[in-house]
């Protein structure tokens, strides 16, 4: 990857890394909120990887000079993403049982959205740029 193809993902790994150090060092106050830690951690690992190959699939889609291209694209991946997570969390859910922790699950589904706005954001900025958009 060159330097032109690293800055639009940028700000998602900026909030990946920022993330992780928080719901690491903030271990005390996800206790507090009754958090596990380590759902936390591997939900925002999973939606990273799912939100990067998203947005590269996307972007590839953009050079198509067909439009729909780059709707099937969008589409594609937000079923990719979306059945990802939930194989993910019903994976969680039947190796837990009873001990499911809800409040991990909801910043999961918060870590979702965080995702998916920054990786809309940074493909709406690169359409902009796109000469004959």
């Amino acid at each position: 990857m060159n330097r032109n193809s690293i800055g639009p993902l940028r700000p998602m790994i900026l909030v990946f890394v920022l993330l992780n150090g928080f719901f690491v060092a903030g271990r005390a106050i996800l206790e507090k909120w009754n958090v596990d830690q380590s759902v936390v951690i591997g939900g925002n690992l999973i939606l990273f990887i799912v939100s990067l190959a998203s947005f590269l699939l996307t972007k590839r889609s953009l050079a198509a000079p067909n439009p729909n291209a780059f709707v099937r694209a969008m589409y594609g991946s937000f079923m990719i993403k979306f059945f990802v997570c939930a194989a993910a969390a019903f994976a969680y859910i039947m190796s837990v049982k009873k001990n499911v922790n809800k409040q991990a699950l909801f910043v999961c589904m918060g870590l979702y959205i965080v995702y998916t706005v920054l990786e809309v954001s940074s493909l709406l900025k690169l359409l902009k740029q796109k000469k004959n958009a």
